[in-house]
């Protein structure tokens, strides 16, 4: 099995969809299964992890973050496990220009997560996410997502949790 990765994303804003970080339009998103296609698109510039290596991975499946009708431009890429009992998010992480003070959206993260709990429920595992998080951003993940520690710098999304960001995500108004 690959070596996980700590999960090192500021979830900045939980949204509806993601949001125009100055006008606050808000845009429908979708999230589909990242292909080696896609791959073309993805600059190291851009990125702080190797999503290249990450697609190769074959316990884990990469997922894309696209503004729906706008399938060509990654908002942000997410890997997850399936572990049998639960899903495991192993890395995740927004596109350049969606990270920092001048980031062009903010929604990002929080949707990926939202995604990986709407995934947990689909395979039958409650709703649960586990992942291995930052020591620095534990106290952020338990406050944002409503995240508990496991064990060490390991958390989770149980049921109650995963329903909360999937709900603010995944409604019928998108």
């Amino acid at each position: 099995m690959a070596k996980s990765q700590q999960v090192d994303i500021e979830i900045d804003k939980l949204t509806r969809s993601i949001e125009n970080a100055i006008t606050g339009d808000s845009f429908k998103t979708e999230i589909i299964t990242l292909t080696t296609a896609d791959l073309r698109s993805i600059k190291k510039a851009d990125w702080l992890f190797d999503w290249k290596t990450e697609l190769k991975n074959p316990d884990t499946t990469v997922y894309k973050l696209v503004i729906v009708g706008n399938d060509a431009i990654i908002q942000g890429l997410v890997s997850l496990q399936d572990r049998g009992d639960h899903v495991f998010m192993r890395l995740i992480e927004s596109n350049k220009f969606n990270r920092g003070a001048a980031k062009m959206h903010v929604g990002v993260p929080g949707n990926l997560v939202a995604f990986a709990c709407k995934l947990a429920f689909d395979k039958g595992y409650a709703g649960y996410v586990s992942f291995e998080s930052k020591t620095r951003l534990m106290a952020h993940y338990e406050k944002t997502l409503g995240a508990h520690v496991l064990f060490r710098n390991f958390m989770a999304l149980d049921t109650k949790a995963a329903a909360k960001l999937i709900k603010q995500y995944f409604t019928s108004s998108q």
